[in-house]
């Protein structure tokens, strides 16, 4: 019997304090009306994202025996959405889990948390970028930035890279596994003042950009945010142009709202104030399909 609200198992972190990861990616979901289940793989006093002096707790030991319980009660679920992953043992359990879905295999969503702006993140490891690799072949999605699909792909980043490059780069990472390739922040090879979001969907072979003005100004969590717009729109069946096209709108209308604030960018955008445009049409034609 179809479920009717879709459920979707949310394994990402959860930050006491600032707009990332869980704190998003629940609202989100839930109004875009999806039913998100946290499977946490840690607890963080705030993110990462320009604070110093956290707390972490690393939650992998607990991991297991969530998706045991989430079994034994014979809870199934639409979609498998991952984002930040602290540790390869993390990418071992839920490899094992994705694994043991037979008949019913839920959506498989990977969002490679990395890295940005050509570097990694202070947590990660050579070790997690080579799991990494192997962990995105059990995917259906993946939606690296452009910095992350380049250590997927063992590629230097580089300031800008031509269009026929990265569809090569997006065919490649399609091969690894996952059929539908979304890569975020591509920067534009003509200009600074734009980036672009680039699709890849192995199905019908056909690519997708949508292209967007750089603002000066950088708001941590917009890529869960982007992810989990992308995660609904498909869970109510969106075609891939239209889930482009509403989550580049969201985070475009996210950063507009905010930047026009004087907070600290640390803290994330002001989601609270837009999240009600989640529910509005799509509006305009972003998402243009590539030669």
């Amino acid at each position: 019997m179809e479920r009717v609200v879709k459920r979707v198992a949310a394994v990402h972190d959860l930050s006491g304090f600032g707009r990332s990861s869980l704190a998003v990616v629940i609202p989100i979901l839930s109004t875009m009306g999806i039913q998100a289940c946290s499977l946490p793989t840690a607890v963080l006093s705030t993110h990462t994202g320009g604070f110093e002096g956290y707390r972490f707790v690393d939650l992998t030991d607990s991991m297991q025996g969530f998706i045991d319980h989430w079994t034994e009660l014979g809870i199934a679920f639409d979609c498998l959405y991952s984002g930040f992953l602290g540790s390869a043992r993390q990418m071992e359990i839920l490899s094992t889990w994705i694994d043991s879905f037979r008949e019913s295999k839920p959506l498989v969503i990977i969002d490679p948390v990395m890295g940005d702006d050509g570097k990694l993140y202070s947590t990660m490891t050579p070790e997690i970028v080579e799991k990494m690799r192997e962990f995105v072949r059990k995917a259906d999605v993946i939606t690296p930035n452009f910095t992350e699909a380049g250590f997927l792909l063992g590629e230097t980043c580089r300031a800008a890279i031509p269009e026929t490059e990265m569809k090569a780069w997006m065919k490649e990472l399609s091969g690894m596994g996952p059929k539908t390739v979304i890569v975020t922040s591509v920067p534009e090879e003509k200009t600074e003042s734009r980036k672009s979001v680039m699709a890849y969907n192995h199905k019908d072979g056909r690519y997708w950009k949508a292209a967007f003005a750089n603002l000066p100004v950088y708001y941590p969590g917009t890529g869960d945010a982007f992810t989990s717009v992308i995660t609904a729109s498909l869970l109510q069946k969106d075609s891939l142009p239209i889930a482009l096209e509403r989550a580049v709108q969201f985070i475009t209308a996210a950063i507009r709202a905010s930047y026009g604030h004087e907070y600290p960018c640390r803290e994330g955008v002001l989601l609270e104030r837009v999240l009600p445009l989640l529910n509005l049409p799509v509006l305009g034609n972003i998402a243009e399909q590539m030669n």
